[in-house]
């Protein structure tokens, strides 16, 4: 049998049993949402799979400005922003961008993937070295392959294993370190300080995704930079626009330099059309938001406390998180398949991550929380987890 052939039965094969076993969650169409809440399959769950940290999916301000946009310019811009596809809504944004990441300049890509996929396969190449977290987002990772630089991870969160890949790293390469700000998996935080004084001292350029930070982490939700008091720490300030920010798209924040060369060289960006108008400025409109409401930030950390608290001492094991990513550890996928199961039955919308998405013996519930859970919802889902928890055995 054909080897590609051969890799599709498989994996049709396990979908199958699984679906057969009633144990797919995968795909299910989210008919409304709501808030908190979402219908699914004609029923309305709790919703505890959403990237949205601070709400702001639906937002009036925002929701205005995707429409103005729509009938101003249409449905899309017909071309790529090298060439014909540049809209003044592409420049605001951009200008937004930078402004609330304290840079000189931001460039804006289709989606957060091809974001990281353009970026590094940029920065980098053949002569050049790309050093990495070993738990980085599987977009960094394939943005170094196709970069061809000598790639090399280190073990996560470890300044001394990065120090030892930096010592041996040939010193008339390029050096590119590039680390997520929270990691998408486990929810923990990188050790800025130390990663940023190591590429500081061995003369590496600092890359960081902050798709699960912005909006997430510092006082007024601003980021990795905020949380840390370490303003100017990252290099090439990378994000995503379909979390926190409710449309869809990436971006790269930095020097006006990096940014020009950016526009110019990144595959990503002189290939692909332009970002809709709407959901430019739907995107633009939730910067200006999240800057005139800072307390959905206050309520979300008040939120991230509450829940991890209440797992913790209900005897979940959620390893170093400590963001609204919350990894509830349940060993075997079986194990994590049949909790899902559980919890949906009582009506709270979380999904297992199984291998090899993560490593074997270590599947999960990502289970996320948002500004807009109410102590109520967090409360009942804690109580519903136990539940599940305590069924499948692993509290």
């Amino acid at each position: 049998m054909n080897p590609i052939q051969r890799r599709i039965e498989e994996m049709n094969q396990r979908v199958a049993e699984i679906r057969q076993a009633g144990l797919y969650f995968y795909l299910q169409p989210l008919e409304e949402l709501n808030g908190a809440w979402a219908k699914i399959n004609g029923r309305r769950m709790l919703n505890f799979a959403s990237y949205s940290y601070l709400g702001l999916l639906g937002h009036p301000k925002i929701e205005a400005a995707a429409r103005e946009a729509l009938a101003r310019y249409g449905t899309g811009t017909h071309g790529v922003r090298i060439l014909a596809g540049s809209l003044p809504l592409h420049e605001a944004l951009e200008q937004t961008i930078a402004r609330f990441k304290k840079a000189e300049a931001a460039i804006v890509y289709s989606s957060g993937y091809a974001t990281n996929l353009a970026t590094v396969a940029a920065l980098v190449d053949r002569h050049d070295v790309v050093i990495c977290d070993k738990f980085d987002h599987a977009s960094i990772v394939d943005g170094c392959l196709l970069s061809q630089a000598r790639f090399v991870r280190f073990h996560h969160n470890d300044v001394a294993d990065l120090e030892q890949r930096l010592q041996k790293a040939d010193p008339d390469a390029g050096r590119l370190v590039i680390v997520d700000a929270v990691f998408s998996m486990d929810g923990d935080v990188i050790n800025l300080p130390e990663v940023s004084r190591l590429c500081r001292e061995y003369g590496a350029l600092l890359m960081v995704d902050e798709a699960h930070s912005l909006g997430v982490l510092g006082e007024t939700g601003h980021g990795i930079e905020e949380h840390f008091g370490l303003e100017g720490a990252v290099d090439v300030k990378m994000g995503t626009l379909s979390k926190t920010i409710p449309s869809v798209g990436g971006y790269v924040a930095g020097s006006q330099e990096l940014i020009t060369y950016l526009k110019h060289v990144a595959r990503a960006f002189v290939f692909s059309a332009a970002l809709p108008p709407a959901q430019t400025a739907a995107a633009t409109a939730s910067f200006e938001v999240m800057e005139e409401e800072p307390e959905r930030v206050t309520r979300l950390q008040r939120n991230v406390e509450s829940f991890l608290g209440g797992l913790k001492a209900r005897g979940f094991n959620t390893l170093n998180s400590e963001t609204p990513v919350v990894p509830i550890i349940c060993g075997e996928d079986e194990q994590a398949y049949r909790m899902t199961r559980l919890c949906q039955e009582e009506g709270i919308f979380v999904l297992p991550v199984v291998s090899p998405a993560v490593p074997l013996g270590l599947a999960r519930l990502r289970a996320n929380v948002t500004a807009v859970h109410s102590e109520e919802d967090i409360s009942h889902a804690l109580d519903v987890f136990e539940r599940a928890g305590k069924a499948v055995g692993i509290i």
